[in-house]
């Protein structure tokens, strides 16, 4: 049985800060510390999510925790945990601040670094956030087996129990919420995490026809009315399954803080008696063709700004307007966030490494119909891409 509560290993541990510090001491050697707040980054170096500080100098590393000190410690194998009253106990200890320090630039506010800078007297910054992210892109074999899990519960839910539940009359937001509430009963940790400051996402997105068209402010390629105006995510509370319907579920499932992305597709109905049936089986087969080719090349050395260019060479002219609905990329990394780097688009140039996982999503809004398209999450292997979260299925009628 797989153990949905089982602490992160300290080898793990140990390995992510030493790679951090070798990594600082090969891009500068002038380095002396590090200040970490964010939980994600906190849980990637510690293994625990708390109101904490993690500060790193080349000679030692402190997991400093307002709230909670006992639970940090219950869950943690970090080395050297101790208790922090405010960012006066971090001035207290380090009474001779560097010059310049890292911070994570891409998370800090100004009120964060005003009072900051007003307990800890550093004169500059630099982004910790290249560092972290390049460690952050390559997953050790603990991380892919996490992956995996979640990878594993997310086709179950998506390719076998999904189909069970449709029913004419359904809104898509109980679609949402059904096929969220068996992820949990699979042990899906029930949130999904994200790099963006828009991200926003729990039980995922499922929409029918023209609603899979309402534009996002969210930078991707689906479409979602949404509980509210508010609320741009899970469904349309009010929007009906009816026969004729398009359905598209894009969810995300989780295992001990990772994640796994999957989209599926399926028709309500006969689509053949569809006015549209042909134009509509024709651009999810190129959305299928275009997701396997660019599994295939994510292999070590393949350069993804070369990978999304020639996915569009596959593109018909016609699809080109609705392609990812103007999203100039064509899958993400993922791992602890949605979100990461580096991405299927211009401009990575980076070659992949094994051991980087990457959702590939080719999706086509089509005017007047709704959203096509298809996406799973793959490991990066000699052999090109292995999904972890099942397969690129046909477009599958449910009667």
């Amino acid at each position: 049985m797989f153990d949905f509560h089982a602490r992160v290993p300290k080898e793990e541990l140990d390995n992510r800060l030493a790679a951090l510090r070798a990594k600082l001491q090969e891009t500068d050697p002038e380095w002396s510390f590090v200040l970490i707040c964010d939980k994600i980054n906190l849980y990637y170096l510690t293994g625990t999510v708390q109101q904490a500080a993690l500060t790193i100098t080349p000679d030692e590393a402190i997991l400093w925790v307002r709230r909670s000190l006992e639970r940090a410690q219950q869950e943690s194998y970090f080395a050297d945990i101790r208790p922090m009253r405010s960012y006066r106990t971090l001035a207290e200890h380090f009474q001779h601040m560097p010059s310049c320090v890292y911070l994570e630039a891409k998370n800090a506010t100004l009120d964060w670094l005003n009072m900051v800078q007003s307990r800890l007297p550093f004169d500059s910054w630099k982004s910790i956030h290249p560092v972290i992210d390049s460690l952050r892109a390559r997953k050790s074999a603990y991380e892919i087996e996490c992956l995996r899990k979640a990878g594993e519960i997310l086709a179950d839910v998506t390719e076998r129990f999904m189909p069970t539940i449709l029913r004419e009359g359904m809104s898509e937001s109980e679609l949402c919420g059904e096929t969220f509430l068996e992820l949990l009963r699979q042990g899906s940790m029930g949130i999904c995490r994200y790099n963006q400051s828009m991200g926003e996402d729990a039980a995922g997105m499922a929409g029918f026809s023209e609603s899979t068209l309402a534009p996002l402010a969210f930078d991707g390629p689906d479409g979602c009315i949404g509980t509210c105006v508010s609320v741009q995510a899970m469904g349309s509370p009010t929007r009906y399954l009816k026969k004729g319907d398009l359905v598209m579920l894009d969810q995300g499932s989780g295992i001990l803080g990772y994640h796994s992305d999957k989209t599926v597709v399926y028709f309500y109905g006969k689509l053949d008696e569809h006015p549209q049936a042909d134009r509509i089986r024709h651009a999810y087969d190129v959305c299928a063709r275009i997701e396997a080719w660019a599994a295939s090349q994510l292999k070590p050395g393949a350069i993804p700004e070369e990978i999304y260019e020639k996915a569009l060479e596959m593109l018909p002219e016609e699809y080109h307007k609705g392609f990812m609905s103007g999203a100039k990329f064509l899958g993400h990394s993922i791992g602890l966030a949605m979100d990461e780097a580096p991405v299927l688009a211009k401009s990575f140039r980076e070659p992949i490494e094994e051991g980087m996982i990457f959702a590939i999503e080719p999706k086509i809004a089509l005017d007047g119909i709704g959203m096509v398209g298809s996406e799973n999450t793959y490991l990066v292997t000699a052999n090109g891409g292995e999904s972890l979260s099942g397969h690129i299925l046909p477009l599958t009628e449910i009667e």
